[in-house]
């Protein structure tokens, strides 16, 4: 029987690390749609803003593929988001998100993967030894460099973009080409996976999640992504019994007949520094 085909959403190479995973781990056959544009769902050099959630990005650009390859009954889509850690704001974190479409047993399952290992940086420079100096930092050439033209400190691509730099003297020029433009320009590390080995790493570990999520079957009708869909808080406190934050079970609920199963947590009692009546 031929495996079944699994149609890979990309236009920048991340198919180099999924397709392995898909192949080996689900027995997946996988392609790549025909001349397939990615950025028309936005780009991270703003010059096409991504309008919606990561997860309905993801959604939109696996409808898209499955328009290139009708015969396919499974699609794939990888979107990743930047930014400030969200409780240490100085760290940059990178969150990664794997979407699996099996339209023909109507099932969608995502992995996911968040980590601080990321290049993900920028600067805004006025001069070329400021340029050099931030391309050494981040890992240039391999990993890749957009130069966009500054107005005020903040990008202004539609004035000026450079992408797929390659070498130190291209780079010079597109920097000396912002600054002759805008009056400054901005380097932002390229996060398209293709130009950024860092970040195809962390897409590489979303995908290994995606394959442990839909491996999990529902132990009553045995439909793919059976896996915790719920966090439930309130274990009680040591001291004085209230509820507190602290998680007291996790949830699987099944998407298919409904099945629902819950798992106490080890711990008996949270700790009396947990809870808001005895540390508010």
């Amino acid at each position: 029987m031929r495996p079944d085909c699994a149609v890979i959403a990309t236009m920048h190479g991340k198919e180099t690390v999924i397709a392995p995973l898909l192949q080996g781990a689900l027995g997946l056959r996988t392609e790549l749609p025909t001349d397939f544009d990615t950025d028309c769902f936005g780009t991270f050099s703003g010059d096409v803003p991504r309008v919606d959630t990561a997860l309905a990005t993801a959604r939109a650009k696996i409808a898209a593929a499955f328009k290139q390859v009708p015969h396919a009954h499974i699609g794939i889509a990888s979107e990743g988001s930047f930014g400030p850690h969200p409780l240490l704001p100085m760290i940059p974190i990178d969150n990664e998100l794997l979407l699996l479409i099996d339209r023909r047993a109507g099932i969608e399952v995502a992995g996911h993967h968040a980590t601080p290992r990321t290049n993900y940086a920028h600067c805004v420079v006025t001069a070329a030894e400021a340029a050099v100096a931030f391309a050494q930092r981040i890992g240039f050439p391999a990993h890749g460099l957009i130069v966009i033209g500054a107005l005020d400190g903040k990008p202004a691509p539609a004035h000026m973009l450079r992408k797929n730099l390659t070498t130190l003297p291209e780079l010079l020029v597109a920097v000396a080409d912002g600054i002759a433009v805008c009056g400054a320009a901005m380097l932002q590390t390229d996060m398209r996976a293709h130009r950024n080995p860092t970040r195809m790493r962390a897409i590489r570990r979303a995908t290994i999640d995606l394959v442990r999520r839909y491996r999990s079957r529902c132990p009553r009708c045995a439909r793919a992504g059976f896996v915790i869909t719920e966090r439930l808080p309130g274990l009680p406190c040591l001291a004085c019994n209230a509820p507190t934050r602290m998680l007291q079970a996790t949830a699987s609920v099944c998407t298919g007949c409904g099945y629902r199963d819950e798992q106490i947590t080890k711990a008996s009692s949270a700790d009396p520094g947990c809870c808001d009546y005895c540390n508010p």
